[in-house]
């Protein structure tokens, strides 16, 4: 979302729309054109195992994706569609998948928020959230789907959004992360479909995990995942720090901070950074650091809590 010289971002990404590589053995990708500030070059469909085989992520309802992913498997059996949260450039094609292939549909659950609307709060326009996705199967904690030649432990990731789920490939120290690790930008966290305090265990979470090459649903694949969660962690600290550091020049809003603090940042998405702020904000409110008149919500105005 902003340029961080202390993430070593990637943006060197050569895929193509509709042209199925395959990175590593047992794992073919397909890029969907559907580039924007928020996707990078667009949603990326991935394939695992051979001849009866995963999709994780159908991405948009896009019916050029959609064939380029089914002409991918021709010939072999799709016996699971998994979806690792509920974002609109992930999960509706798997409706279409399913009634082409007869799979079963696999992710954490429905479309929900991190926590309770506040009354006459403003909503992120950027969430992008897919209400009308309702997979076959739940998922929960350490489940694992598997095939004659794959297996995929399900490893949840809340605080992206609250049903985001990683898939863990543990024999060949491979996880799918989806968009809770992305090596082109950093992750929107927006509530309250997005949680700061869980995002942040979730990489803890993912951080302390064996697998070292991940498979993110934008851009290119990270090796010493690990590594690169530890680098997205400080990141996040400094984040706090910066406006931490706003706020004690006084009370202020989340715009002004935005302006302090994401210089230089695209126009389209300072009002995706705002509500990372929020989070952030949400957090330090929750933890007693910050306060504000009522409920920690876009609109109010924040000061540091004197002791």
């Amino acid at each position: 979302m902003s340029d961080n010289d202390d993430i070593p971002f990637n943006r060197a990404f050569a895929l193509q729309p509709g042209i199925v590589d395959e990175p590593v053995p047992g794992v073919r990708r397909v890029l969907c054109a559907n580039p924007s500030p928020f996707t990078f070059t667009g949603t990326v469909s991935y394939i695992v195992g051979r001849g009866q085989v995963a999709i994780i992520d159908p991405g948009p309802d896009d019916p050029v994706h959609l064939a380029a992913v089914l002409d991918a498997v021709r010939g072999e059996t799709v016996t699971h569609i998994l979806v690792t949260h509920t974002h609109k450039d992930h999960s509706p094609g798997a409706a279409y998948l399913k009634q082409v292939t007869g799979a079963t549909v696999y992710a954490e659950g429905a479309h929900r928020a991190s926590r309770p609307y506040y009354e006459h709060e403003k909503v992120s326009t950027e969430s992008g959230a897919d209400r009308a996705f309702v997979p076959d199967e739940q998922l929960r904690d350490g489940d694992v789907l598997g095939g004659p030649d794959w297996a995929l432990e399900a490893v949840p990731t809340p605080g992206h959004c609250a049903n985001h789920l990683c898939f863990s490939w543990r024999e060949r120290g491979v996880s799918f992360v989806g968009d809770h690790v992305m090596g082109w930008s950093t992750s929107i966290v927006a509530p309250p479909d997005g949680s700061m305090p869980e995002y942040m265990a979730s990489l803890d979470k993912l951080g302390r995990r064996d697998e070292q090459l991940y498979f993110s649903a934008h851009g290119e694949l990270i090796p010493e995942g690990p590594r690169y969660v530890r680098h997205l962690i400080r990141h996040r600290q400094a984040r706090e720090t910066s406006i931490l550091h706003r706020l004690g020049k006084g009370e202020t809003d989340i715009p002004t901070m935005v302006r302090a603090i994401y210089i230089g940042i695209d126009p389209r998405l300072a009002t995706a950074a705002g509500y990372s702020v929020l989070a952030h904000l949400e957090d330090l409110v929750g933890r007693g650091i910050v306060t504000t008149d009522g409920d920690p919500v876009f609109d109010g105005r924040y000061k540091l809590a004197r002791a």
